[in-house]
């Protein structure tokens, strides 16, 4: 660490202390709830939270450029009345998690090496590789890598919250075990529900 850097951080360590000690408590409590707080870090204000629209939904570049630039762990792209496009980057030496999801999941690698365990069976993936986790079936996906291992899953019906944003797996882990990160109530509806609802049609005129 450069002599700046440390003089840096110490100087904040140091005033970090001070506002402890100094600040009333209800400062304190508030600027932890500040700093902590999921729901203020981790949802797109510009993504909606209702039905999606009957319209196109277009991402270039999905298999090269748009996946190469993300840094972040979890970003929902899309979510519709029976599926969602969640785009993911695992940086090197970490994972996903080991999980059960409720919902079928289809995951297509974009850029570098995992190893995944579908129910205690180990297979090498890269990228250009598809793989299909079923409903109810344990899976977990490493970074075997020296990069970021990059992928979009499909989830059918809809796993997040439509507006999810987690920069790390910390956060997602820390939003999914507060209950902050549901998929809407309308996204596992059944079809003929939806249709009841005038949410979809065979005239395809709303």
């Amino acid at each position: 660490m450069s002599l700046t850097k440390t003089l840096i951080a110490t100087f904040s360590r140091s005033a970090a202390s001070t506002l402890r000690r100094q600040a009333p408590s209800a400062f304190r409590s508030s600027t932890r709830l500040l700093c902590t707080s999921p729901i203020l870090r981790a949802k797109d204000s510009k993504m909606s939270t209702g039905p999606p629209k009957h319209e196109m939904q277009y991402f270039p570049n999905m298999v090269n450029a748009m996946p190469s630039e993300s840094a972040e762990f979890r970003r929902v792209l899309w979510t519709g009345l029976y599926s969602q496009v969640v785009l993911m980057t695992v940086p090197v030496g970490g994972d996903i998690g080991d999980e059960v999801h409720t919902v079928d999941q289809a995951l297509t690698f974009t850029s570098g090496v995992g190893k995944a365990t579908i129910n205690g069976k180990d297979q090498d993936v890269k990228a250009g590789d598809l793989m299909v986790v079923p409903a109810g079936t344990q899976h977990q996906f490493v970074n075997t890598g020296p990069t970021p291992l990059i992928l979009y899953t499909i989830y059918s019906p809809a796993e997040h919250d439509p507006r999810t944003v987690h920069k790390t797996k910390e956060e997602g882990d820390e939003e999914e075990e507060a209950g902050k990160d549901e998929a809407p109530k309308w996204s596992r509806q059944s079809q003929s529900e939806n249709e009841k609802a005038g949410l979809v049609n065979t005239s395809g005129k709303y």
